[in-house]
């Protein structure tokens, strides 16, 4: 019995180290994407901030990975989160979306922070200072709704 308990957990041990020289492409751009949604614009350092600390590590090219990225399979599993998060909406890549898909994704925006959909709750564990205040989500909303506007505005 001692026997087979050893062979599994050595069995564990060399699958474990194994995997670890299967790791995914990090998400990292050295140089601000002219594509960026503050390049052309500039924003509320206030709005910036909030959209860096809340939203960046999985809707932008750039993630700031903690520790524990280094190990797999959870490398695995944050590597997925974040390119789920990039399909659905890329910061890194605002202005190759039309002017209609930038208004769809800023009202989805203000419809995640009003339903404490986002950050996701499984980030704010590790992440707390991405946590948003009930004073941040006003502040994004009415940021999100004035960029709607100066959409729309620009489409006439």
């Amino acid at each position: 019995m001692k026997k087979k308990i050893l062979t599994g957990l050595l069995i564990f041990v060399l699958l474990f180290g194994f995997i670890q020289f299967f790791r995914p492409e990090k998400n990292w751009q050295i140089n601000v994407s002219r594509n960026e949604i503050f390049y052309k614009k500039a924003a509320d350092p206030r709005i910036v901030t909030l959209l860096k600390t809340s939203c960046y590590d999985c809707h932008s090219n750039n993630t700031a990975y903690p520790w524990y990225n280094n190990i797999a399979p959870v490398s695995w599993m944050i590597s997925n989160h974040i390119r789920e998060g990039k399909d659905e909406l890329n910061f890194s890549n605002w202005d190759l979306y039309v002017p209609e898909t930038q208004h769809k994704l800023l009202k989805k925006i203000i419809e995640e922070v009003e339903e404490d959909k986002m950050p996701l709750g499984s980030y704010l564990i590790i992440h707390a200072d991405a946590k948003l205040s009930d004073a941040d989500k006003e502040l994004l909303k009415f940021w999100a709704t004035d960029k709607m506007v100066e959409i729309e505005n620009s489409t006439k």
